[in-house]
């Protein structure tokens, strides 16, 4: 699994926004899956309401538990990646 930083995940939703091209058309200008485009559009989006207060209850929910899912699943991977050096350790 590829990790993006902040700043690339950043450029990719300005192209959408700016561009007008759709978020497909710029994960394949950037060779990687239109899924990852798509979800970072919708997360940006649900941030720029947060912060206008426009969202309900439950939407304000879904973006925290959203954010929450993406920073378990790094550190998931971290975890797995440690245990992958520490068995080598050991051999």
């Amino acid at each position: 699994m590829r990790h993006y930083t902040k700043e690339f995940k950043d450029e990719a939703v300005k192209l959408v926004i700016e561009t007008g091209y759709s978020e497909s058309e710029i994960a394949r200008r950037l060779g990687m899956n239109s899924k990852n485009v798509n979800r970072w559009v919708r997360e940006r989006k649900a941030e720029v309401l947060v912060k206008k207060g426009k969202l309900t209850g439950e939407q304000e929910e879904l973006a925290r538990l959203r954010k929450e899912n993406e920073r378990l699943r790094m550190e998931k991977e971290i975890l797995k990646k440690a245990a992958t050096f520490f068995a080598n350790e050991r051999n």
